[in-house]
């Protein structure tokens, strides 16, 4: 799973960056829990919790069912 969840975040990747921000991926355990790291713009952005929720997350979980949540570490 962990190399799908590498390929869908390059789908969100391009968006992240408009704006300045990017994000990596950090860790995906068996339970379904991906871990990412925001970085640049996004890194103290007051509304990055909503980027990874209603973007990374629901984009993350759409694509891949095993996805459980999104966290950001």
């Amino acid at each position: 799973m962990k190399e799908e969840v590498r390929a869908a975040l390059e789908d969100v990747r391009p968006h992240l960056q408009v704006d300045g921000g990017d994000v990596e991926l950090v860790d995906v355990t068996d339970d379904g829990v991906v871990k990412v790291k925001l970085t640049g713009a996004c890194a103290g952005c007051p509304m990055s919790q909503m980027t990874l929720k209603w973007g990374v997350e629901n984009y993350l979980k759409k694509k891949i069912p095993e996805v459980k949540t999104v966290e950001s570490v």
